[in-house]
C-alpha cells in the first residue's frame, strides 16, 4: 500500500514520516548510514561545498590518515549527471567518518559539537532516514535500510516519529513555521 501524501506550502511529504517511529541506536547500527556500499557518500548541496571548503582544515582534525589522504588527493566531493556528493573510501565510509572505536560517526559534525565550525553537516544527512526529491516541487520520503532496524525498535520504545527525531533538520531546511504547520495538521 503506497502512504499518503501530506501537502504543506507546495511541499509534498509521506505519511510514513509521521506515521513511523524512528530514533537511531548507534550502538547496535554502529553508524551504517555513514558506511553503506556505495561510490558516493552524501548528496551535497552546492553551497555545501563551499562551506566545508571553508572549514576543511577543522573537520580534517577529526578524520583518519587514510580519509585525509583521500580528501588531499581527490577532493572531499564530486559530481555526478549534475549532482553533488560527498566522497567514499574503499567504496563503503563516507570521506568524513570519524571513528569512535566500531562506530561511525560525522567528523564535520564533531567539528561542530566542539564549537570550531558553525557547520553542523550535509542537510541530507541531517535530514536522514528522509531524503528530499523533485516532482514538480520538494517530496520527502521516508529512505528504509534494514540496517536501520535497531532505530525502528528504539523508537517505538521512545514513541518518536521520524518527524520528530528530524525537527532540527526539517526545521533548518523548510523553517520553523513549515514545521508547525506540519505539527497542527496532523493535530500534535
Amino acid at each position: 500500500m503506497q502512504p499518503d501524501l501530506i501537502e504543506i506550502d507546495n511541499i509534498l511529504m509521506s505519511s510514513e514520516i509521521v506515521e513511523t517511529h524512528f530514533t537511531c541506536d548507534l550502538k547496535k547500527c554502529k553508524g551504517a548510514c555513514c558506511t553503506m556500499e556505495s561510490k558516493f557518500g552524501a548528496p551535497l548541496k552546492h553551497e555545501e561545498i563551499e562551506i566545508i571548503g571553508k572549514n576543511l582544515q577543522e573537520i580534517k582534525e577529526y578524520l583518519s590518515e587514510e580519509h585525509k589522504n583521500e580528501i588531499e588527493k581527490n577532493s572531499f566531493w564530486m559530481e555526478m549527471n549534475g549532482e553533488y556528493m560527498t566522497r567514499s573510501v574503499n567504496n563503503r565510509a563516507c570521506v568524513f567518518v570519524s571513528w569512535e572505536g566500531d562506530i561511525a560517526k560525522c567528523g564535520i559534525e564533531k567539528a561542530y559539537r566542539d564549537g570550531k565550525i558553525n557547520f553542523i553537516k550535509p542537510v541530507s544527512c541531517h535530514l536522514f532516514p528522509i531524503r528530499t526529491g523533485q516532482f514538480s516541487g520538494t517530496v520527502l520520503r521516508y529512505e528504509k535500510y534494514h540496517e536501520c532496524e535497531p532505530a525502528l525498535k528504539l523508537g517505538e520504545k521512545t514513541k518518536t516519529s521520524i518527524l520528530d527525531f528530524c525537527k532540527e533538520a526539517l526545521q533548518r531546511e523548510f523553517g520553523k513555521e513549515w514545521f508547525l504547520k506540519i505539527k497542527s495538521l496532523i493535530g500534535v
